[in-house]
């Protein structure tokens, strides 16, 4: 008598093999990976675009800031050097642009005080107005006060970041000064100055800004711990 089981395996019919399903099982797990990270990438790029976006705080802030910087020219300057190129608070003002609201805001705070002085409010010092005052002594200085509001802003938090808050947040502003006082160099040598004259007249304006970078930082200080999150970017 012949085995069924050896009857079922000639008689010729198709053999089913059990492993198809786990490729198709493999397939959907992959396909659903990748569904579950196209939807993280999505969700991440949202929130990037998100947190790109300043707040109505944000903008708050940034108006607040040019606000106080046009303030400060109403303190009386004293004219130094060859130029006449006065000494104001507008430095006081710039680094803490940037000290406290960081790299974007500071420095579009400090852009935005530029732009309504050069469209015609009376807010550069000497309350002049006017893209002709690109054109003066002050010029570079004016350039300057953007970049160097920048590049203290782009220090500030890696300062607050250490133990030692008070000494790195100084050195951020000397170095945002240094950035400010090379434009006024070069404003001075585009006016016609020997390199020498250029440096020693910008000297003159060196000390009274390192006193005021030591204001800044105590002002700073104080702000960042009032408002932990002043630096810090809200989302919606």
């Amino acid at each position: 008598m012949s085995n069924p089981s050896s009857q079922r395996a000639g008689d010729g019919s198709p053999q089913h093999s059990p492993h198809p399903a786990p490729i198709r099982d493999a397939s959907q797990q992959d396909g659903a990976a990748r569904t579950a990270a196209d939807g993280t990438a999505r969700r991440t790029s949202v929130a990037r675009r998100r947190r790109s976006r300043w707040t109505q705080g944000d903008l708050a802030l940034i108006a607040v800031f040019a606000a106080l910087l046009a303030a400060s020219v109403a303190v009386p300057g004293i004219p130094v050097g060859a130029f006449g190129v006065p000494i104001t608070l507008q430095t006081l003002a710039v680094t803490l642009c940037g000290l406290v609201l960081g790299f974007g805001r500071g420095t579009a705070a400090v852009g935005l005080y530029v732009l309504l002085g050069l469209v015609g409010l009376p807010i550069f010092s000497g309350f002049r107005a006017g893209p002709a005052v690109l054109a003066g002594p002050s010029g570079g200085y004016i350039v300057g006060f953007v970049l160097g509001a920048a590049a203290i802003g782009l220090l500030t938090p890696m300062a607050l970041r250490r133990r030692a808050k008070a000494v790195w947040l100084f050195g951020a502003a000397v170095a945002g000064i240094l950035v400010i006082h090379g434009c006024g160099v070069l404003g001075f040598l585009a006016k016609g100055m020997g390199p020498g004259l250029a440096i020693a007249t910008d000297a003159a304006y060196f000390p009274g800004d390192l006193l005021k970078a030591i204001l800044a930082v105590i002002i700073a200080l104080s702000l960042h711990r009032a408002f932990p999150d002043i630096l810090r970017r809200r989302r919606r």
